[in-house]
This record gives structure tokens, C-alpha cells and sequence, in this order.
């Protein structure tokens, strides 16, 4: 079984870990080398378990154990998200970076577009 957008594989075979710890140590060590940005929304529970052919319950337990390790912080009902590690000038601004990041893609700004935006607003602020 494996996710898509989050490039998760669960080991199904005899004598793996168990699910939830295999989903668990993915999401972690994608979190701490990089591969999900800090504010990175992740699936619903319902929407990775049905996409890995998990109960609900498992990648339920998986969350709980990354909330609980603050790797992962749920902000309610606008969703997961990859937990900023830091001061918090940094997990401000990566909050801000997610914010324009979605309106970006809903505006239907492509990467690039959106990229270009955000950098010519960096440099007409820091005058470089």
C-alpha cells in the first residue's frame, strides 16, 4: 500500500512493524530531513487511510503519537499540518508561507508564478 502525495509505503508482509508505526516514522523522517515542508497540510485520517487501505483508526493513532511528539500540530477544523520546530518568528512565518501558498493555488497561480510573486515581494522589503 502506498500514498501518493506523501510517497508512503506501508510493509503488509509478516514480521513488519505495525502499521501505525510504519506510518508514523515515515511522516517523522520525512518531516525532519525536509521532504515535508513545515506547514505541509496533511490527508484528512479518513483520506490516508482509504488511500493506504488502512482502518481509520490506525492512521488516527499514527497522528496522535506525531501530535504528541510535536511533529505534527492539528489546527481544528482547517486541518494537519508538519509543526514548525523553532522560535516563534519562524513558526510564524511558516504559517504565513503556507497562507500564500494556498490562495496562491487557488488563485491558479502556477509554482513559478507563485514563486516569482513572493520572491519580488521579499526583495521589495529587504531592498535586494
Amino acid at each position: 500500500m502506498t500514498s501518493t502525495n506523501l510517497k508512503i509505503r506501508i510493509d503488509g508482509s509478516a514480521g513488519a512493524a505495525a502499521p501505525y508505526e510504519q506510518l508514523r516514522a515515515q511522516i517523522a523522517e520525512g518531516a525532519r530531513a525536509g521532504r515535508l515542508p513545515v506547514g505541509f497540510k496533511l490527508p484528512t485520517v479518513r483520506g490516508l487511510a482509504e488511500e493506504l487501505g488502512l482502518a481509520a483508526n490506525t492512521v488516527a493513532k499514527a497522528y496522535r503519537a506525531l501530535e504528541g511528539d510535536g511533529v505534527i500540530e492539528t489546527r481544528g477544523r482547517n486541518g494537519t499540518f508538519v509543526a514548525a520546530v523553532g522560535d516563534s518568528a519562524a513558526r510564524e512565518a511558516a504559517a504565513a508561507a503556507q497562507a500564500y501558498a494556498e490562495r496562491a493555488h487557488r488563485l491558479g497561480l502556477t509554482f513559478d508564478e507563485a514563486t516569482a510573486a513572493a520572491l519580488d515581494g521579499l526583495r521589495a522589503r529587504y531592498g535586494k
